[in-house]
């Protein structure tokens, strides 16, 4: 069979995933050689062949949303968003506890766990496209449109804050954005943002009167580990060791003494790995140019949409995608708080590998039917030329 003939949209968008990909199968290699050794009794190959099969699952599953008109997007977004915060409840009730977070899911029948928070951030971004999308012209609607947009937003972030504060807080950081590029008024600008601090804060100040331990005093004590720069800071430290490691060019694949030592070097903290073996011109920068390309291409994307939907889906799910990365990134770096967050198509896992291809599928989707659009408004014009120029010499 034919694979080339089902990969439309963007063909930059398709290089920057195949790139992407093939940087992910060489960084988990090199990182997972200590988790090798604990878990499979030293077969360096296991990570590498199960990351192989994520990646061609990724693919197969960025094929398969890209073949769907983006428009049928538009009338799923209610179901997926109900699904999303269904999923978000059972894992309040009874989500599995992974690295000292109850933030995962069985999925029935398997060993393999998900993040229902994952497919929380593009459910939400579909249903704010549409609500936005479908009134452009009716922004000023405090109770009919606002309320709409920051009644699902809060559920959202509400949901999952109790065990994953740096994704609630990307959500909302994204949420706001593509708010304020749907022209959402300044004034309910402010009220999201006050409302949002105002509801943290009481979060926060309820949590640490019923509870003196859990995920609150995890934040707090990497908050002022971050700000003090006191205290145990292992991963930070060890992440900073492998960035300066890596210095400017090229120490080789498979060079990391990093990795050994860093807790989770295949994922939270891959992209020191990356900078430790490749250095910062060639892993660092590279990595930052591809997530900022992506999002370049999703805004011409963006720009010759015709449709404020598809515009409005692209946008929010390749901003997500390339906010989440830099987060990342950031906190490698030590410009920011130890988070958690993977790095998008990179790190080593299943279910992130999933949805980021969900999403990725969804821009190359819109990515299609903008060009189909503008390919038929081409004909139209041409055809209406013919028929002038006929009527002309009559």
């Amino acid at each position: 069979m034919n694979v080339i003939k089902y990969i439309r949209g963007d063909r930059v968008i398709w290089t920057v995933i195949i790139i992407l990909s093939v940087v992910s199968l060489l960084s988990v290699y090199s990182s997972t050689g200590s988790l090798a050794y604990k878990k499979v009794s030293g077969d360096t190959f296991y990570y590498l062949f199960r990351q192989f099969k994520y990646i061609i699952l990724g693919l197969g599953v960025i094929i398969f949303f890209q073949l769907i008109p983006y428009q049928a997007f538009n009338k799923l977004s209610l179901g997926f968003l109900a699904v999303a915060v269904v999923l978000l409840v059972v894992t309040l009730i009874k989500g599995q506890e992974i690295n000292d977070a109850n933030r995962w899911l069985a999925i029935p029948g398997t060993s393999n766990t998900f993040q229902p928070s994952e497919f929380a951030k593009f459910a939400l971004v579909m249903y704010l496209a549409r609500v936005l999308g479908n009134n452009q012209d009716n922004m000023d609607n405090f109770k009919g449109v606002f309320m709409k947009l920051i009644a699902a937003i809060s559920l959202v972030c509400v949901l999952i804050l109790p065990t994953n504060l740096s994704t609630a807080a990307i959500i909302f950081t994204v949420s706001f954005i593509l708010l304020f590029v749907g022209r959402v008024p300044i004034k309910y600008l402010a009220l999201f943002i006050g409302t949002g601090l105002a509801g943290l804060a009481l979060f926060l100040m309820l949590s640490s009167a019923m509870s003196r331990e859990g995920r609150i005093t995890t934040w707090k004590h990497r908050i002022e580990r971050y700000v003090t720069g006191e205290g145990d800071n292992f991963q930070a430290d060890q992440a900073k060791v492998a960035i300066v490691r890596g210095g400017l060019l090229p120490n080789g694949p498979g060079t990391s003494t990093q990795r050994i030592l860093l807790p989770h070097p295949y994922s939270d903290f891959i992209f020191a790995i990356i900078v430790e073996e490749y250095g910062s011109i060639i892993g660092g920068l590279l990595l930052i140019f591809l997530y900022l390309w992506l999002l370049f291409r999703t805004g011409i994307i963006v720009r010759r949409s015709k449709s404020t939907f598809g515009a409005f889906l692209a946008f929010g799910l390749a901003l997500g995608l390339v906010f989440q990365a830099f987060v990342n990134m950031g906190v490698a770096v030590g410009l920011l708080p130890v988070t958690g967050q993977t790095l998008p198509l990179v790190s080593m896992g299943g279910s992130s590998m999933f949805f980021t291809s969900m999403a990725l599928g969804m821009i190359l989707s819109v990515s299609w039917g903008v060009a189909r659009e503008l390919e038929n408004e081409e004909e139209e014009v041409l055809q209406e030329e013919t028929v002038n120029e006929g009527s002309e010499e009559i």
